[in-house]
């Protein structure tokens, strides 16, 4: 798959580089520096390079955005039209402290994203796992039990995509329904956050879902 990471923080340049570890096409794009780019492509391998965000989203099926909430509009000014593509969606929408959900409860960031970008097949995933832990997961990914990872969206066929990208990575994927599901699960993804940054614990924390038998 042709893949797009908008946004080369931790979360973004994680998942970009197992992705192209994973021999999928990569092009990291959006950033302060082109040199970053440059530096998180030659770090993810032969698959992955570096790019201008418009020409990136036009050449991939997939747009992984992974940038903080207040540079939402800047980011989608420079990716262009996103008519058609799967955008997987790892941006919650927090202040700039990064204390508090400026949405919530009866509306998301997913749905705001969506709104936004009429045409584009929004899947939310990747907001209650911290960026830290995701190279441990992708190393673990033989193992069992998986740690689970909740998506939600409306797209069935985008959906399936995302599914099967999750499981590459290393998570059992639980889908949570339509994309209006992402305002329960980004306040989650709070309690994630304190969990790994507000406790002497350290970041690596996942989550796991399961039925009794």
């Amino acid at each position: 798959m042709k893949i797009a990471i908008l946004g080369s923080g931790r979360m973004g340049g994680a998942i970009g580089t197992i992705l192209a570890r994973l021999r999928h096409d990569v092009i990291f794009t959006y950033a302060r520096s082109e040199e970053k780019l440059q530096l998180l492509a030659a770090a993810a391998g032969s698959t992955a390079r570096s790019g201008a965000p418009r020409q990136a989203v036009e050449q991939c099926d997939l747009i992984v955005l992974a940038v903080h909430w207040l540079r939402l509009n800047d980011v989608l000014a420079h990716a262009g039209d996103l008519t058609g593509k799967i955008v997987l969606s790892c941006t919650n929408p927090l202040d700039a402290s990064n204390s508090e959900l400026v949405v919530a409860h009866t509306d998301s960031g997913a749905e705001t994203i969506a709104r936004r970008s009429p045409g584009a097949h929004v899947v939310a995933a990747f907001q209650a796992t911290p960026s830290e832990v995701l190279q441990s997961v992708f190393e673990a990914r033989g193992k069992s039990p998986r740690p689970s990872m909740l998506f939600c969206g409306d797209h069935k066929e985008s959906k399936n995509r995302v599914h099967a990208l999750l499981e590459q990575v290393g998570f059992d994927p639980v889908d949570a329904g339509p994309l209006r599901l992402a305002r329960y699960i980004e306040p989650f993804a709070m309690l994630a956050t304190v969990l790994a940054y507000g406790t002497d614990k350290g970041a690596e924390w996942v989550y796991r879902f399961d039925r009794l038998q």
